[in-house]
């Protein structure tokens, strides 16, 4: 799978023309002046050296998912080891992954990587699989997971050990919308096979009125009941026959499962009340105070509902935390919706400051020496949970280290912390989490990613390993098709004129979001 040394020297000249012509993300304007992004961004423009390393950074990353991807499907693995050259794939797939493979082809295409006639071959394969693929019809959703080499739905779950009944996630297959809306906007001759997939998605599927004031989320649901689950028979759509849902709801703002309800928005599927039913974080009495930190903010009320604008305190600043204080929930949605722009008195606030946390608890307050803290492989082997966990809320944590160190603030006037003040021990730094940082904090993400590939050595010829531990220099060398997708999603944005939010956010996307999300103040800012 890797090309011959003229091809290598072709795509190099052409990915650095491309990218010799970006200009600076359009979206980055717009903000107010006392957004404290302006600190981290500040007059940046792209030079001819960081054309030239982002673009080997996108052509090696572009490498590991063609490696991915089955030669007949046109389906992603979900990971593979090592080896580009030789893969050994993982033998399931995802509909985020599949997404995230979509979007990916798109900024290959749009950078110079190939051609606009292979983009189109390999998009059109995909699509064509996707289109013929078992999936729950009445609804138009795909099921959780694939073989990616045949293209049939797993009936055992990713490990092989147990059985499992097909499940049907209300985020992943946000994720593949996602993809979808970006493909018929950016590559016209495959819109129409985009559109036949997009237009029989139903997330109204998902949403529970119900569920609180405004309605919430689910999860998401089976098709026939789970023998080992309980769960709620219904049909929120009421088309087709019942399904089974999980009895859990996304009920916080700041995780990636808030795209679902944006492609809903979009769709004008989902009514603009959910947005608001979400916490942003929970509520300030001591009956929760279970969580790590007490917050503080103000209520507004928006679309008739009261609404809790809770922040965090980290370091200076006051923020929406996430589930576990990781990029990844943060900013994932953000690149495809233009969060910044649309909600400059919250997302435009928050963003920076998510950012600017990342970056001062890796260099000052864990003295790692470097930052971006998100869910990935674990070093010592399988998969683990990585962030920021004073900007969390999880009571369990998101470490940022091997050792699991956990933080626990306490709960002002209900509870002490135990653990206010945590010593730190080897941190893990996951490459992805810098490339998302990267509309923000360019300078900054460059030189850490930088740094990362010349003194961890945690580079092959796939692009960036998924994690490294900065201490004992383990490596988890391994490459995950969504965290290079989000590799590709970001550089396609910070060097190819805001790519994916430009060809998500055409007039029925922006007419579906955008005045909803403007509307919301955060309590975010600099104390």
């Amino acid at each position: 799978m890797t090309a011959n040394l003229t091809r290598r020297t072709l795509l190099a000249a052409t990915t650095t023309a491309a990218l010799a012509g970006a200009t600076t993300s359009s979206y980055a304007g717009g903000r107010p002046t006392a957004d404290p992004g302006k600190l981290l961004r500040g007059d940046w423009r792209p030079n001819r050296h960081d054309r030239a390393l982002v673009g080997r950074w996108a052509r090696d990353t572009w490498r590991s998912l063609v490696a991915m991807t089955d030669e007949t499907t046109g389906l992603p693995a979900d990971n593979i080891g090592e080896s580009v050259s030789n893969p050994v794939r993982s033998q399931y797939t995802s509909p985020t992954n599949i997404g995230g493979y979509l979007w990916s082809i798109v900024v290959a295409r749009e950078l110079g990587i190939i051609s606009p006639h292979e983009s189109l071959r390999r998009l059109t394969q995909t699509l064509t699989t996707m289109a013929r693929v078992d999936h729950h019809e009445p609804s138009g959703m795909f099921f959780n997971w694939y073989d990616e080499s045949t293209g049939e739905v797993r009936y055992v779950d990713p490990d092989g050990t147990k059985p499992i009944t097909p499940f049907v996630s209300s985020v992943d297959n946000g994720w593949l919308a996602c993809a979808l809306m970006v493909v018929r906007n950016a590559e016209p001759r495959a819109r129409a096979l985009a559109d036949s997939l997009l237009n029989k998605m139903n997330f109204a599927y998902y949403y529970n009125p119900a569920a609180r004031p405004g309605g919430l989320m689910r999860g998401g649901f089976f098709e026939t009941p789970p023998p080992d689950e309980e769960t709620d028979k219904g049909n929120h759509a009421g088309t087709g026959p019942d399904v089974y849902y999980r009895k859990f709801h996304y009920d916080t703002l700041n995780t990636e499962a808030r795209i679902a309800g944006y492609v809903g928005f979009a769709l004008g599927q989902v009514p603009h009340t959910q947005y608001f039913a979400t916490y942003r974080t929970f509520p300030d009495g001591c009956d929760w105070s279970w969580v790590e930190q007490r917050p503080k903010g103000v209520h507004r009320t928006y679309l008739g509902l009261d609404v809790f604008e809770g922040t965090y305190s980290y370091r200076g600043m006051r923020l929406v935390p996430s589930w576990g204080g990781d990029m990844f929930e943060s900013l994932m949605p953000d690149l495809f919706v233009p969060e910044s722009t649309w909600a400059p008195r919250s997302w435009g606030i928050n963003h920076p400051l998510t950012v600017r946390a990342q970056i001062e608890h890796g260099l000052e307050e864990a003295k790692y020496g470097y930052w971006g803290f998100s869910p990935a492989s674990n070093p010592k082997g399988g998969y683990a949970v990585y962030g920021v966990e004073p900007i969390g809320m999880d009571p369990g944590g998101y470490p940022s280290d091997l050792e699991g160190t956990n933080y626990d603030g306490g709960f002002e006037g209900c509870r002490e912390g135990a653990n206010p003040n945590p010593a730190y021990g080897d941190g893990v730094v996951t490459p992805h989490a810098a490339f998302l940082a990267m509309s923000y904090a360019p300078r900054q993400a460059i030189e850490n990613l930088s740094r990362i590939e010349k003194n961890l050595h945690a580079y092959g010829t796939g692009g960036f390993y998924d994690s490294v531990a900065v201490k004992s220099g383990l490596i988890a060398k391994r490459y995950l098709a969504l965290d290079q997708a989000m590799v590709m999603g970001a550089i396609g944005n910070v060097f190819g004129n805001n790519l994916i939010r430009r060809s998500f956010a055409d007039r029925r996307a922006e007419r579906g979001i955008r005045s909803l999300i403007a509307m919301e103040q955060f309590s975010a800012g600099l104390d």
